[in-house]
Formats: structure tokens, C-alpha cells, sequence
């Protein structure tokens, strides 16, 4: 089986390391040259939960240098970098290749609008990791994969992927695909945006009284849009409902009920299980980069003016991001205070 990761990020890295391991015969693609040389030199190294790990796969430079075509290939670029890569992609794939979106927002309509929906199989990233140098990372949150096929039907192809990735974290296969990508999205346009305003860590942010308000403000108006979109949100790491920590009507106008503090013990808990897990946005930021504020709550806001929903804090989020990338405010605690 080939297999071919574009990306070599926290996720793509991690992916690629793993199934090299374990001789999967892998190229990763990754469009620095730095990470290029430093994984041909001293190969792919990953720490942290799962324990130390060094690779070798073959690292290129672009699409076009890739030796074969691929059985599978993950997606594990940055959401902005998706329609650009998959047009890329396509002379290089053969009629069966499963193309497997990681993105943090919802790629799958995007890619499948390029390569086909026959080729494009949904996948959601439930464990954490960060990119500590060029070709270095470090996982730091266990967790799973979720994937399922567009149409939410099973396939035998869903067994081949599950049993590919298994060897890295647990799979879940799914019939509701786009309910599990959705959930993901809330919960990430809440705890990376918000990581790229603190510049903090998750456990360390959600400690705070300020970004849990704000949290669950953010949290609360993705969920009425994805009601609004007829949409049926799954749980999150097969525990959380998200219906369970939307606010209610009476909760948006106090902040004294125990409902509302039941669902703040509920942040502080995911803080504490995750609480090494670094932004992405807040890496893309701290390499010069620009975030994925426009694919996560930006996403959100698009939906938003369709459905006629109002979504003042995700509009004010992306308000504040957008002022970090260009250099007219820093990644600060202090940003919480002046959103509340």
C-alpha cells in the first residue's frame, strides 16, 4: 500500500512517523525546505505519550515529486492551503485513492469537489500534538480518529483506513460524518481561537473565569447555527454531548445558576484532560504564519448570515485574530478582558 502524507505538521508528522514505523511504505510532502533536509538528515522524531519514536519516510518538496500513485493520501495542511494542493493532486491519483482530509474546519465538500466525492472520505482528529522544531513533535493529549464516508454509508474501504490508522490511535467509524466534523469545529473555533488570543496553553486558559464565559458564548451560537442548518452534532471523545454545555436563554443573562456552573466544571475538566495542548493557531502565529480563524469561526459566520442566526462573539473573535496576524495587538491574557 502507498501512502502519502502533505503536510509534516503536528498531526501530518505524527501520522507519518507512526506508519513508517511500522514499514508502511510512506512519502510525506512538506513544502519548507527545512523540514525537507531535517527529516532526510535526521529523520521524523516524536515524543511524548505514546513514547519516543524516529522515522524515515521519504520527504519531497512538492506533489510532483512523488514516486508513485498513492493508495492513500491524508490532507494534514492548513485549511487556506487545501483547494490548492488537492487541484494539485489530482494527475498524480489513480481511480480508487481514498483522499483523507485532517483539517481542523470542514475541507471534505472542498476536496470532494475536486478529486470527487467517490474519492473523499471524512475524518476527524480527536488527540492533540505540536510541532517543536522541523520534523520534531510532540503528542500531547490521547485521543482517536473519527472518519466515515460523505453519504454515511459503511464501506469496505472504511475497514482498510480504520485498520491503517488504528496503528496510531483507536478509529471510529461513523454514519454521521458531518455531525462529528461539526462538533470538532465548535469545539476548535472555542479553544484555538481563544489559544491564539491568550497565547496560553488549554489548561491554563480554561482556568480562567474570562475564557470560559467566552467559551461558552462562542460555543453556545455555533451550536444554534448548526441547528438552524438541521445538523446533528455527535459527542465529543465519545463523552461530551454538545447540547449539554449550550446555554440556555436564562444562562446568557446570568452568571449565577448552578446549571451554568455545571457546564463551567465541565471546561475546567477538558482544560485539565488537555491541558498541554497548544493552539494551533497560536503555532501558526508564533512561526509568522497566518491562523485558520477565517476556516473555524469564520466558517461559523458564513453559515450565520445564511440561517439569519447572530453570532456577535465568533464575529468579535475573528475581529481580534485578525488584528494579532497583523501586528496591531500581541497573544496576551489580558485580550480575554477587553471581548468580556
Amino acid at each position: 500500500m502507498k501512502i502519502v502524507v502533505i503536510g509534516a505538521g503536528a498531526v501530518g508528522g505524527v501520522i507519518a512517523a507512526y506508519l513508517s514505523r511500522d514499514k508502511y511504505d510512506v512519502e510525506l510532502v512538506c513544502k519548507h525546505k527545512e523540514n525537507v533536509e531535517a527529516i532526510l538528515n535526521n529523520g521524523l522524531r516524536v515524543q511524548g505519550l505514546k513514547g519516543d519514536v524516529i522515522a524515515y519516510p521519504l520527504a519531497v518538496l512538492d506533489v510532483s515529486q512523488i514516486s508513485e500513485r498513492p493508495d492513500i493520501v491524508f490532507l494534514a495542511t492548513k485549511a487556506h492551503d487545501v483547494e490548492e494542493v488537492t487541484r494539485a493532486l489530482i494527475p498524480y491519483l489513480h481511480e480508487d485513492t481514498m483522499v483523507v482530509p485532517l483539517q481542523n474546519g470542514i475541507c471534505e465538500d472542498k476536496v470532494a469537489n475536486i478529486v470527487g466525492r467517490s474519492r473523499t472520505v471524512g475524518c476527524v482528529v480527536e488527540w492533540g500534538s505540536t510541532l517543536t522544531g522541523p520534523g520534531r513533535m510532540e503528542v500531547t493529549s490521547d485521543g482517536r480518529f473519527i472518519i466515515g464516508e460523505l453519504n454515511n454509508t459503511n464501506t469496505h474501504r472504511l475497514i482498510l483506513l480504520k485498520s491503517v490508522l488504528d496503528r496510531i490511535f483507536p478509529v471510529v467509524v461513523t454514519d454521521n460524518i458531518y455531525g462529528a466534523l461539526y462538533s470538532k469545529l465548535i469545539v476548535n473555533s472555542c479553544i484555538t481561537t481563544l489559544g491564539a488570543i491568550t497565547g496560553l496553553n488549554l489548561g491554563d486558559m480554561l482556568k480562567m473565569t474570562a475564557a470560559r464565559e467566552i467559551f461558552l458564548k462562542t460555543f453556545s451560537e455555533a451550536v444554534s447555527v448548526t441547528r438552524a442548518a438541521g445538523i446533528r452534532l455527535e459527542k465529543i471523545g465519545d463523552r461530551l454531548n454538545p447540547y449539554d454545555i449550550e446555554l440556555n436563554h436564562d444562562e446568557k443573562k446570568s452568571k449565577l445558576s448552578l446549571s451554568l456552573l455545571k457546564k463551567n466544571i465541565i471546561i475546567i475538566l477538558m482544560g485539565l484532560k488537555y491541558r498541554k495542548l497548544k493552539s494551533s493557531s497560536l503555532q501558526s502565529l508564533e512561526r509568522g504564519r497566518s491562523t485558520e480563524v477565517d476556516s473555524l469561526n469564520g466558517h461559523i459566520v458564513d453559515m450565520a448570515k445564511q440561517l439569519h442566526v447572530p453570532v456577535p462573539m465568533n464575529l468579535r473573535l475573528i475581529s481580534m485574530v485578525k488584528d494579532i496576524e497583523n501586528d496591531k495587538r500581541k497573544s496576551d491574557p489580558d485580550n480575554l478582558y477587553q471581548i468580556v
